[in-house]
């Protein structure tokens, strides 16, 4: 028997890692699929539920897999209908997670790092810096778990890769998640057009991810200029705006997709009728709609949200040049909603505690 400190999560391994792991011991190959279908769609919490399998076999993955979920440390509930969760992984370092509700759908905003190296201005998570990357279990337990504390009437549909981290920067993880989450016979079913990856812009692996998944792409632009977005991103003095957008001119959509532009709005840095008037001509020769985000001003930023007029006044001059755009109103505002608050504010003090000791 493993020890149980040394057992691997059933849920980091693959289909195919499963039952080649199966045959080295015997066991039909095809009990690879029947594990993973209780695991994902039918919330198993242990092996002994696993009715269709012998007890030998219960005993076998049970000395050898763990089949954990995330702890939860805090959940917060938002008047306007958001939650946001804060786990605690197996290290003790912390990730967060939001459930946004639309009209008639669940929509929820998931972790691939704990922390980020990206070093975006606007972004609070940044400034707790990079602690390490999420592994394929702990970015797909985020939808599992969150899906076994749903209490609304409404269903989750939409998974957004949006929350702490660069996905693209943990490349291989994200990869293998978005095949569990879209799996419909041994995952948990999502269709590719209604999860979105975001990315702050790392061009080598915009190919990739259109050649290795059919899930939507979203891209992080908050400026018009090289000049504003080298002050706001500094992954933009490796691939400039020219170099970023010709790589999202040539990425391969799928038919009747198009790529989601995300510009956050900053009152006096990236927010003037001009911003607007070159955000039209930059993204003309790509297949695209844009989102525009207010700033949601948190603690210790320099930065300000515009004023609403300004906002309106960017949307109508995109508008006019039959752009789709649409404006996304932060919600969960009085629930330490802005990426990463609830992590710092919550537990800041024992992830610098750990990450120093892990230094």
């Amino acid at each position: 028997m493993t020890d149980s400190a040394d057992k691997i999560d059933i849920k980091d391994l693959t289909p195919e890692a499963l039952a080649l792991w199966l045959q080295t011991r015997r066991v039909a190959p095809y009990r690879a699929g029947q594990v993973f279908r209780w695991i994902y769609s039918r919330q198993a919490d242990s092996f002994d539920v696993i009715t269709d399998i012998k007890k030998e076999l219960q005993q076998l993955l049970s000395n050898h897999f763990s089949l954990d979920r995330l702890t939860p440390i805090k959940v917060e509930s938002s008047a306007d209908g958001s939650r946001k969760y804060l786990f605690k992984l197996s290290d003790n370092h912390c990730i967060e997670s939001v459930l946004i509700p639309e009209k008639s759908h669940l929509t929820l905003c998931i972790s691939t790092q704990v922390g980020c190296a990206q070093g975006c201005r606007f972004c609070l998570t940044a400034r707790s810096g990079f602690v390490r990357n999420l592994t394929k279990n702990e970015i797909v337990s985020q939808v599992r778990d969150i899906m076994m504390d749903l209490d609304d009437d409404r269903q989750l549909t939409n998974i957004v890769l949006m929350g702490m981290g660069e996905p693209l920067a943990n490349y291989d993880h994200v990869v293998r998640a978005v095949e569990t989450l879209t799996n419909r016979e041994i995952g948990l079913g999502f269709a590719n057009r209604r999860i979105t990856v975001s990315t702050a812009g790392l061009v080598p692996k915009l190919t990739s991810l259109g050649r290795d998944t059919r899930v939507n792409l979203a891209v992080s632009l908050n400026a018009t200029e090289n000049s504003t977005r080298d002050m706001l991103m500094p992954i933009n003095r490796k691939y400039p705006i020219e170099t970023l957008l010709e790589a999202c001119r040539t990425y391969p959509l799928p038919p009747h997709r198009r790529i989601t532009f995300e510009y956050i709005l900053i009152n006096g840095v990236n927010d003037t009728p001009a911003d607007a008037g070159r955000l039209a001509k930059l993204l003309q020769p790509i297949r695209s709609k844009i989102n525009l985000i207010p700033f949601n001003e948190h603690e210790g930023s320099d930065f300000s949200a515009p004023p609403e007029s300004a906002v309106l006044r960017f949307q109508e001059i995109l508008l006019q040049k039959n752009y789709t755009v649409i404006i996304r109103r932060s919600k969960g505002r009085d629930i330490s909603a802005a990426c990463g608050q609830l992590r710092v504010k919550t537990l800041s003090p024992m992830d610098r505690a750990q990450h120093e000791k892990q230094s």
